[in-house]
């Protein structure tokens, strides 16, 4: 059985012959395929991949698949995931996140909480979902966010996802904080971006952060430098 590796645990792991799932908060400002790197560097082994992609923009739990556990990694990136997300409202961005350079601006001051409230309760269930431009969704064999890059927009087929669960956490006129529960491949900048235009308005995500896939939770993750640590005093 592949063991999975969570803060606190004192096991004694040999990746060679084994491998492990290693849950790991990942920093803002990082891609998926940097923490994949750097563990490569550091375990000095080939075979390290991740379910479940993250903004660089974003934090929080990332699942990372070290030697064998590499083989297991479809069966974590199927799971459901937790977000807390912070939606600001009155822009667009090109990318629907805080990264994006402004492609659009609206005043905010007709929005009310039982207005936000409103659109989240009608953008919950299963929803159709067209995938941002800025994006490695591929449409005939090319990455979106290749064709954004230069300027390109092209049709996008939308995908079938649920929104388990959200509420709204917070709001405080532009921004909205919200939690939600959502199915593999859920966007949560296309939902900023829907949410905006249903209510008229516009929106982008100016915070994301995962914290829970399937029954792991980011408050058991490693930090990098934390897993450093850990692997060096068991070895």
């Amino acid at each position: 059985m592949i063991p999975v590796i969570q803060k606190g645990d004192l096991a004694d792991i040999n990746v060679q012959s084994e491998g492990f799932i290693l849950l790991i908060d990942k920093p803002a400002g990082w891609t998926s395929f940097d923490v994949v790197k750097k563990l490569r560097g550091f375990l000095k082994i080939k075979k390290v991949g991740h379910a479940g992609t993250l903004d660089p923009f974003a934090t929080g739990l990332l699942i990372a698949g070290i030697g064998k556990a590499t083989k297991k990694l479809s069966h974590y990136s199927n799971l459901c995931k937790r977000y807390d997300a912070e939606i600001t409202f009155g822009q667009e961005r090109d990318t629907y996140d805080v990264t994006g350079k402004i492609v659009e601006e609206m005043k905010t001051d007709q929005l009310q909480e039982g207005d936000i409230k409103q659109a989240l309760e009608k953008m919950t269930g299963s929803l159709l979902q067209e995938p941002p431009m800025y994006s490695a969704k591929k449409v005939n064999g090319v990455p979106l966010y290749k064709r954004a890059r230069r300027n390109e927009v092209v049709e996008r087929p939308k995908n079938a996802v649920t929104i388990y669960e959200v509420y709204l956490i917070d709001w405080q006129n532009p921004v909205a904080r919200i939690q939600m529960k959502v199915s593999k491949g859920t966007y949560v900048r296309a939902y900023a971006h829907d949410i905006g235009r249903e209510l008229g308005n516009r929106a982008y995500v100016s915070a994301l952060r995962r914290t829970q896939i399937g029954r792991y939770e980011v408050q058991n993750s490693f930090t990098i430098n934390q897993f450093m640590d850990y692997w060096k005093n068991l070895n």
